[in-house]
């Protein structure tokens, strides 16, 4: 059986997957047929990864020089043959042998099966610490070597430079040329990447890049067309073009970028030519700060909605006669008041956003870090600039968008690894055709889980997170304290350093000193505060006599809108056979006890815990509770933009227009 069953495409100018919309019938026999997969099991990995260890015995015993004959006669065959299951067992037999003598690390059993699993076609689902950055190079440079271009897609800057420059020497060992995509390269630097054998890049870069890429092409992007124009010699709009197509992608913490980052489609704009008069936002942004919630308008902070009433609309149209021309129309004038609404009680500084050199600067929500040259759409980010006092940047209109699930939809080979799979895998099946295979672990875990504890308020939650470092603290541990915004890291740190407890904070605030802080967070006694920067691909080492302490504590102080982001923070502990504890200390004040639960069950459930103390199951069971709602909630979401997606690539096909 072959692992990629379409022949390397390495000469197309731009290969991708056409975009198909499957009838019922098709979506409920792929469902089948998912399920079915699930039960036949994973024993085919185990076979496969004896077969690389057999393998690999001949050439433990290889001179340098006979380890480089054995790649290229390899690389012949690859290119031949394409990647029949015995060319595939000996280059990751030979990738093994070349990381061990290189690099000082050679992969370990599970690594291989994750592998073999990706090169599949599948999401391998290892547990936090097992060496996914290791497991993705045997895939990735197997591929390579079959002359298929590689896309190994990250989360962030900082993971991306830190995997292509630590794994950078395997790959040119092998021949192969690796390139990294990250934030502030010009396009010149983005192209030469692109046009190496495996490429590290964030999933938010490679999605612009082709977005670019399509308005190049402008309204021609077929792949023949543009291959026409190559053999023509009429290349000039190829020559601006940044990516060469969408071959093979592995893409890591897959269920974060596949998933959770799904709910938003991305944009690229332009200006308009026509800048917003300040004065009629100032207008929206007065009106606004005078509706009266529960009257003029509806707020869901649990599903971030808000609705104008009745009652809302007439003010707003009231108001409209008094302010001018610009107000006269009703969908404009209610859209901004809107936008406005949403401005003043939807997102808040250190939260969404910083301002930071007088710029309003967004914050993503699943990784914590800024997103700059961001801005929000339809006037949003302007009023919010109105709001925090900042200069007014002119107004965007949208050039290009398409949704993640519709661009990983259109790689001809599309792989994953996460260590939070489980939850989501019949959703991974469903839109993006990706089995889930989860994997031993290499050494047993010996993680500690402590009982989470809810308290009334948040202060008191805050004095209880304090009182904990400091008995961590004196027992020798390192401890990362994980909180959900930026806000929330500041005050912890102002109620840290009002005690005397010493600590680091990582938030985008001090996102440069990144590096620094993660280095030094496993030392003894040490206490790092820090968002989502220090979840996902994060590694902290223990210092000498941290281990024999206990390792690792981690402290959750809010839970996410889903249970995997907090497993991934939790798994910062206990990796690879460390010992690691990690708990929650969370209050009833916290996001997820907010919105359509209404405030009256807030209070009484408040009440019982202040007064007795001892249902801690109770509050433990909302909590639990509201998680899984919020989550089926962004499902919906998610299912919803697919579908509207789907519909609205049929129409712009059928109108002869595209992106």
């Amino acid at each position: 059986m072959l692992y990629l069953t379409h022949p390397p495409a390495s000469r197309d100018v731009r290969a991708e997957r056409p975009d198909r919309v499957e009838t019922w019938l098709e979506r409920q026999v792929h469902r089948l047929h998912g399920r079915i997969g699930r039960m036949s099991g994973s024993g085919w990995v185990r076979r496969e990864a004896e077969a690389v260890e057999q393998a690999g015995r001949r050439l433990a015993g290889m001179t340098d020089d006979g380890l480089r004959e054995e790649r290229l006669g390899l690389r012949v065959r690859l290119l031949t043959d394409g990647l029949l299951p015995a060319h595939v067992a000996d280059s990751f037999a030979l990738i093994r042998e070349t990381s061990r003598r290189v690099l000082g690390m050679r992969h370990h059993d599970s690594q291989v099966m994750g592998a073999l699993v990706m090169l599949r076609g599948m999401v391998a689902e290892m547990e936090t610490g097992e060496g996914k950055t290791l497991t993705a190079t045997l895939a990735a440079a197997t591929a390579a070597m079959a002359g298929l271009p590689v896309h190994i897609i990250s989360v962030n800057d900082y993971l991306t430079a830190r995997d292509a420059e630590g794994m950078g020497p395997l790959y040119r060992a092998l021949g192969l040329r690796v390139g990294c995509v990250v934030h502030g390269q010009s396009p010149g630097e983005r192209r030469q990447a692109y046009g190496c054998d495996i490429v590290y890049a964030t999933n938010k870069e490679l999605v612009f890049d082709y977005l670019r890429d399509r308005l190049t092409l402008a309204d021609r992007p077929d792949p023949i067309m543009v291959q026409a124009e190559v053999l023509g010699g009429r290349g000039g709009r190829t020559d601006r073009l940044l990516m060469r197509g969408l071959h093979f992608a592995i893409v890591d913490e897959a269920d974060s970028v596949l998933i959770d980052e799904a709910r938003t489609p991305l944009i690229i704009s332009g200006s308009s030519g026509i800048r917003e008069e300040r004065e009629f936002l100032e207008q929206a942004l007065a009106l606004a700060e005078d509706f009266v919630r529960g009257e003029d308008f509806l707020l869901d902070d649990a599903r971030r909605q808000i609705l104008l009433t009745p009652v809302g609309r007439g003010r707003i149209e009231e108001s409209a006669r008094r302010l001018g021309a610009l107000w006269s129309g009703m969908v404009r004038r209610e859209g901004v008041v809107h936008q406005a609404l949403t401005a003043l009680h939807l997102f808040r500084r250190d939260e969404q956003y910083l301002v930071r050199d007088g710029k309003v600067q967004i914050i993503d929500e699943f990784t914590g870090r800024v997103m700059p040259d961001r801005s929000w759409e339809q006037g949003l980010h302007q009023l919010i600039e109105l709001k925090e006092g900042c200069e007014l940047t002119q107004r965007r209109e949208p050039l290009a968008k398409i949704s993640y699930q519709r661009f990983f939809r259109r790689y001809l080979r599309l792989a994953g690894m996460t260590g939070t799979a489980r939850e989501v895998r019949d959703e991974l099946w469903a839109v993006y055709g990706l089995a889930t295979t989860r994997l031993p672990t290499h050494r047993p875990v010996i993680r500690r889980r402590f009982e989470d504890r809810i308290h009334a308020t948040r202060l008191e939650k805050w004095a209880a997170v304090v009182d904990r470092l400091g008995e961590l603290r004196r027992q020798g541990r390192a401890v990362l304290v994980g909180t959900r915004t930026v806000a929330a890291a500041e005050e912890l740190a102002a109620q840290a350093r009002e005690a005397g407890v010493p600590y680091r904070v990582l938030s985008a605030k001090q996102d440069a000193a990144e590096a620094e802080v993660i280095a030094g967070a496993g030392r003894a006694g040490i206490v790092t505060i820090a968002t989502n920067m220090a979840g996902r691909g994060t590694d902290i080492a223990l210092a000498p006599g941290v281990r024999e302490a206990g390792g690792l504590h981690v402290i959750i102080t809010e839970c996410h809108e889903a249970a995997r982001i907090d497993r991934q923070l939790a798994g910062r502990c206990g990796r690879q056979g460390d010992p690691g504890s990690f708990e929650g200390i969370l209050s009833l004040e916290d996001f997820l006890f907010q919105g359509k639960w209404g405030d009256p069950f807030i209070r009484v459930l408040r009440i019982v815990v202040v007064r007795t103390g001892t249902p801690q199951f109770a509050a433990r069971w909302l909590l639990r509770l509201m998680q899984r709602k919020v989550e089926r909630h962004h499902a919906r979401i998610r299912r919803d933009l697919f579908r509207r997606d789907q519909a609205q690539g049929s129409l712009m096909s059928f109108a002869g227009r595209f992106e």
